[in-house]
């Protein structure tokens, strides 16, 4: 199925300046059951500024919110990352033509399941940031086990996230921010309150659960600025929102990945 994002004329991706091309991503090591951080990848090299702190969207869809945060932060390296190839390839390109402009040198797009590629491929302590707006709801019960949030994923986000590294959330589904809520309470409350947490050498509480502050890109009344929420905010949805702050790092869970 094709959405019709480029109009008829070809998305230009720009492998391994823009979308992150396979060899930049290099497979799986045969030990990476036994040796979990010999997957783990130098996300800061595919960045003209290695150096600059890193921040992950995931689910960025056709861009518009990465492309605005990278223009107001030229001093942080963001990763876009998209499963649905068409709007992965139309951010991209967008991004590209914003290249030829001399601009947005710090953003690159990953065409992936973020999930799996937080679990497995970026190291301890990396991210600044992860932004997670408006991901799919998943809303039969069946499918459930689909949603972003899961406790399984709070542990990796903890992992990765550097000591006051944050997990920032918006979502317009009310039975998905219920879902939300229930999990964060779980990393959020003292251990004896959270057995869904499981080992791992986490800190009695590994976050602290933070009011939402808007996107400094949003316009007024908006909480990222994103072509979604501004869809939806003009048809009166409410809007549902939260930070998770990592707490001082304890011993790492690097090693489980269950």
């Amino acid at each position: 199925m094709s959405f019709g994002l480029g109009h008829g004329k070809p998305l230009d991706t720009a492998p391994g300046v823009v979308g992150v091309s396979a060899e930049e991503l290099g497979p799986l090591p045969d030990n990476v059951l036994q040796d979990p951080t010999s997957a783990w990848v130098d996300i800061g090299s595919w960045f003209p500024v290695p150096h600059q702190p890193l921040e992950i969207e995931i689910g960025c869809g056709k861009g518009t919110f990465l492309l605005e945060h990278a223009q107001e932060h030229p001093e942080t390296n963001l990763l876009g990352i998209e499963w649905a190839g068409e709007f992965w390839a139309y951010a991209a390109d967008r991004v590209r033509r914003r290249r030829a402009s001399g601009s947005h040198e710090n953003v690159r797009l990953l065409n992936a399941d973020a999930t799996e590629f937080i679990r497995w491929r970026v190291a301890d302590g990396s991210v600044r940031a992860i932004h997670l707006y408006f991901s799919d709801p998943w809303p039969k019960k069946r499918h459930h086990k689909k949603r972003v949030i899961q406790d399984a994923f709070l542990a990796q986000v903890w992992r990765v996230l550097e000591t006051g590294g944050e997990l920032r959330v918006v979502t317009d589904h009310p039975e998905l921010w219920a879902w939300d809520e229930s999990h964060f309470a779980n990393w959020t409350g003292e251990a004896h309150e959270s057995p869904a947490r499981g080992a791992g050498g986490y800190p009695e509480r590994p976050f602290e659960l933070l009011a939402y502050d808007a996107a400094t890109t949003a316009g007024e009344g908006e909480l990222v600025g994103s072509n979604y929420e501004r869809k939806w905010r003009r048809e009166g949805r409410s809007f549902y929102s939260a930070s998770l702050r990592k707490l001082a790092l304890a011993a790492s869970p690097s090693s489980d990945r269950s």
